[in-house]
């Protein structure tokens, strides 16, 4: 009998373990090649994949673009996987898309992007933040510090979710602030934010949407001018080199939405729900979470393995 039961458990275990690797994921994101955010996001996908078991094909277009964007969706659907993650800047350019993958019975998870309007197309779930309250969380935090003038730095004009954490930050920080459109271009950034803060010197907050190709342009922006006194930068998001400009006091905090798990998240949960049947019943928030001056040294070694 014992025999019976433990060769009836292995034959359950190798059933099991040969259905989650039959399995195929494929996540689709609309973040830029060069945006180490997303290499983050990547990593959790990779990972998840790998403690599920399961296969995880990981696509993004080059440039931030809609257009190529649906069509990645749209091929993903055409290979009928066994679940799909899509993070959703743009509900009206990439909803028809999506919505074809809910009606080909392809399971849905949203990530990082669009959780306004996930369900609303089908999605079993959104894995991220809320973007315009962590705006405002970011708005409020950098009143209090002082702040009476602000710029919002967005590197990807036409990212809803991005224009939300303006709006956001706009409405918690109770001061003019006024938004400067840029380039994924860390130059630039720089370019336009020491413009910025040279043709109106009563500007003494920026928020950045982006810590690498954002936050540490605008902090060595600010660094050029002789303004870090006066100055407060914050940052949207992780990088090795925005942490240390926090932990050195020339930054006032990052927001972590923690992405990683953004990516992780969702194909373990494509994964538990091929194999069981089971799906959270509801969203789950991934941040905001402020990371000041003493939190951030703790974060960089990570932030720099590409895990946070």
């Amino acid at each position: 009998m014992k025999y019976a039961i433990g060769a009836a458990a292995t034959a359950v275990s190798l059933l099991l373990a040969g259905g989650a690797a039959a399995q195929n994921i494929i996540v689709v994101a609309h973040g830029q090649a060069n945006d180490p955010f997303w290499s983050v996001v990547k990593n959790g996908a990779a990972k998840a994949g790998e403690d599920a078991g399961v296969t995880v094909d990981f696509r993004a277009p080059e440039t931030f673009d809609m257009v190529q964007m649906s069509q990645l969706i749209d091929a993903a659907v055409n290979q009928q996987p066994d679940g799909l993650v899509v993070s959703i800047p743009d509900a009206d350019a990439l909803g028809p898309s999506i919505q074809r993958a809910v009606d080909a019975g392809i399971p849905v998870i949203s990530m990082n992007s669009g959780g306004d309007v996930a369900h609303d197309l089908g999605v079993f779930l959104h894995v991220g933040q809320s973007e315009y309250d962590a705006g405002k969380a970011a708005g409020e935090r950098l009143a209090e510090l002082g702040g009476t003038k602000g710029i919002c730095v967005n590197h990807e004009v036409g990212n809803v979710s991005l224009d939300q954490r303006c709006e956001g930050f706009a409405e918690g920080f109770g001061n003019p602030v006024s938004v400067i459109p840029t380039q994924m271009d860390p130059a630039e950034v720089q370019s336009k934010v020491r413009a910025a803060l040279e043709a109106d010197p009563e500007v003494d907050t920026v928020l950045a949407l982006g810590a690498s190709m954002v936050g540490e342009p605008s902090v060595a922006a600010v660094e050029a001018l002789g303004m870090l006194e006066d100055v407060r930068v914050a940052s949207f998001d992780l990088s090795a080199g925005f942490l240390q400009a926090v932990a050195d006091g020339k930054a006032a905090f990052a927001i972590d939405q923690q992405q990683f798990l953004q990516g992780y998240l969702p194909v373990s949960f494509l994964a538990l729900h091929a194999s069981y049947g089971l799906i959270p019943a509801g969203d789950v928030p991934s941040g905001p979470n402020l990371v000041g001056e003493d939190a951030a040294a703790q974060v960089i070694d990570l932030s720099a393995q590409g895990i946070r």
